[in-house]
């Protein structure tokens, strides 16, 4: 495995969740959405394509599985999957639990607005909840 290094704007706006065999899974610190960020912890890497064949194949895997039970935790509506890296060219997979009237629907979460951080132990309780499901 190469040397691994976080976008700096990922780990301002995410928090560590754990470590999965190809990615750091982070939950983004906006608590109007239960949205999960996968990060292959490999290199320079920006683009799927760039991945190795086993990687690419790890990617969809883990991507798969945390979509579920972001689903199975969080009752969504829709579960919504993106890797687009306009802002931030790491390469990262968004997995985001979209419900009917959340504050973005039905447009895209990171048009909605000023992000609202989560506080008082929010976070852990959900990270918490999650990894009993996962």
């Amino acid at each position: 495995m190469t040397d691994f290094e976080l976008d700096p704007t990922l780990e301002r706006d995410s928090l560590f969740v754990t470590d999965l065999g190809l990615t750091q899974l982070r939950l983004m610190n906006d608590s109007r959405f239960a949205w999960l960020i996968l990060v292959p912890k490999r290199s320079g890497i920006t683009e799927i394509h760039e991945l190795t064949p086993l990687d690419q194949t790890m990617l969809t895997f883990e991507t798969t599985q945390i979509a579920q039970a972001l689903a199975d935790v969080t009752g969504a509506d829709k579960i919504n999957v993106a890797a687009l890296g306009n802002q931030v060219r790491q390469l990262h997979m968004h997995v985001i639990a979209r419900h009917l009237g959340d504050p973005a629907w039905p447009g895209p979460v990171w048009c909605a607005g000023t992000p609202t951080p989560y506080q008082n132990g929010a976070a852990k309780a959900f990270i918490e909840r999650f990894s009993n499901a996962f």
